[in-house]
Formats: C-alpha cells, sequence, structure tokens
C-alpha cells in the first residue's frame, strides 16, 4: 500500500473536517427548503470562483473535443449522481446516517474494482472493508427501524454511493490530457447546469428566498465544498490507488454522526463509538506504511 505523504495527508485531515461538518449543514440547508435548488445555488457559487481560481494559476482549461464523453461519464457518476441524490436522502434522513450510508462508497468501490477493473487486494485491504462494512452496520443498528419507513432515502443514498465509486475507479484511470483542477472545473460546471434543470422542472413552484442560516448552509457548501474539497478530493484520487482514497475518507462519516449529534441533538450510541474505532482500523489497514523486509547482501 503506499503511505501518504505529509502533503496529502493535510489534504485528507482538511477534507475529512469540511466534508464532516457538512453533513449537519446541509440539513440545514434542506429543512423546508427545496432540496435541489439549494444545491444549484451552491453549484453555481463554486463554478465561477473555481473557474478564476484556475485562470489566476494560469491553468489551461480547453478540453479536446475527443475527451467530451469521457468527461461527461466521469461527472455523471464522480459529481451528478452523488450530489443529487444525496441532498434528497439528507432532506429525507438524518443527517448523520445520510453520512453513513454516502460512505459506503469504499466499501463498494473496492468490491468494483476486484470485480470490474482486476484490482488484486492484498489480505489488509480486505480486512479494512470489512472492518469499514462492521462500522457502518454498526452506526445503522438503531436506525433500521426507523429507515423501515423511508426506503427511499435510503436507496437514494446506497445508488449515490454505488455511482461514486464507479466514478473514483473511473477517475484514476481516466485519459483526458488536462489537470484534475480543470476536469473538476468541467464536472461541477456540468452538474450545475444539468441540476438546473431538474430545478425548474420539478421544484419551480416551491422557489423561494433562502433564510440567514439556508444562506448559510449555501455558502459553506459553494465556497468549501465545490471551490476546494471537490479538488483536494479529485488530487487524492488521481494519486492514491482507489481502495487507499477511498477508505481513507472513512472518518468522515464518523464527523458527520458526532457534529449532528452535537449540533442537531441526534441521538448516539455505544454502537457509534464502536464503529469510530473500526473506522480508524479500516484507514489504518490501507494507509499505514508496511514494514520492508531485510535483505542481507
Amino acid at each position: 500500500m503506499q503511505a501518504l505523504s505529509t502533503r496529502q495527508t493535510a489534504m485528507l485531515v482538511a477534507l475529512t473536517l469540511v466534508w464532516g461538518l457538512n453533513w449537519p449543514v446541509m440539513k440545514i440547508g434542506v429543512t423546508g427548503y427545496p432540496a435541489i435548488t439549494f444545491r444549484v445555488i451552491s453549484l453555481w457559487i463554486g463554478v465561477p470562483l473555481l473557474g478564476l481560481g484556475l485562470l489566476a494559476l494560469r491553468q489551461p482549461l480547453a478540453v479536446p473535443r475527443r475527451y467530451w464523453g469521457e468527461l461527461f461519464w466521469l461527472g455523471v457518476t464522480n459529481m451528478f449522481v452523488w450530489h443529487a441524490l444525496m441532498v434528497l436522502a439528507v432532506q429525507a434522513l438524518s443527517s448523520g446516517r445520510a453520512a453513513i450510508l454516502g460512505y459506503s462508497m469504499p466499501i463498494f468501490s473496492a468490491v468494483f474494482g476486484v470485480l470490474f477493473f482486476g484490482e488484486q487486494l492484498r489480505a489488509r485491504a480486505w480486512a479494512g472493508v470489512a472492518a469499514a462494512a462492521l462500522g457502518v452496520l454498526l452506526l445503522l443498528w438503531h436506525e433500521l427501524s426507523n429507515m423501515a419507513g423511508r426506503p427511499l432515502g435510503v436507496l437514494l443514498a446506497l445508488v449515490g454511493a454505488a455511482t461514486w465509486a464507479i466514478g473514483t475507479q473511473k477517475m484514476r484511470r481516466h485519459t483526458i490530457p488536462v489537470s484534475t483542477p480543470a476536469l473538476v472545473f468541467w464536472m461541477t460546471a456540468m452538474s450545475a447546469c444539468i441540476m438546473s434543470v431538474l430545478s425548474i422542472l420539478f421544484e419551480r413552484e416551491r422557489w423561494m428566498a433562502p433564510t440567514p442560516p439556508v444562506w448559510g448552509a449555501i455558502l459553506y457548501n459553494g465556497l468549501l465544498i465545490f471551490a476546494l474539497a471537490q479538488v483536494v478530493w479529485f488530487s487524492l484520487a488521481r494519486a492514491l490507488p482507489p481502495v487507499a482514497s477511498t477508505l481513507g475518507v472513512m472518518m468522515i462519516p464518523i464527523l458527520g454522526v458526532f457534529s449532528g449529534a452535537w449540533w442537531l441533538g441526534e441521538a448516539l450510541h455505544w454502537q457509534d463509538w464502536a464503529a469510530m474505532g473500526l473506522m480508524v482500523l479500516a484507514i489504518a489497514s490501507v494507509l499505514w506504511p508496511e514494514k520492508r523486509a531485510v535483505t542481507g547482501t
């Protein structure tokens, strides 16, 4: 397994904090407000800021025409489906439990990598996947009966997670000759356009001016999630093996659960604490450097 550099470790910690805290933030943003419209406004704040940042850094944005199809499917699997389905799932479920379901993605990614992308996982990686799966089940322990009455929210989150897992695998293997930030810009812009159409078609009658708390959630997503965190994530996804990059973010649902408990009063149980230990074990299994055998001369 590839060990993280100091820079990658800092990026992963920052990503965990920003994404983990975003789950209760999103719950506040979509409570009483159209979910897709919330996401659209956030996207249209993030897109120009991301574009201006790339222009300031003199990053080329042009994508050769023959790669447009590949770029489209990267955008669909990595961003559009995930962001559209998860914001609807957050509206239907508690923020912490939506985070848990969404971050079943690493489990899907590991299995898809073996089944469809020819990956070979070592025993330590499989142990990490198993620990993450058990942690997810423990975190859902007290929610299964509640979620049984809200199957659509659960289904949306799981489909979003599985689609993102495919996108993560494809992101590492793409052949588009542009920088990762430029890819993120075009995927974000495409998602903003598609979701704007969905907002017009399905939520126009419920459009309203955002309240101050909703504006706070919109700005958090526009500035931190779309303008910054997405670039950090895709940079890690390109640089690290898929199982390492995906299991490496498994502290995010833990932070989502505990921040939701602190901020929104969502109940905590012993299973939440046990799951946190399992998630740490899952992360260590793929990111902790292996001992190298010493050979004589």
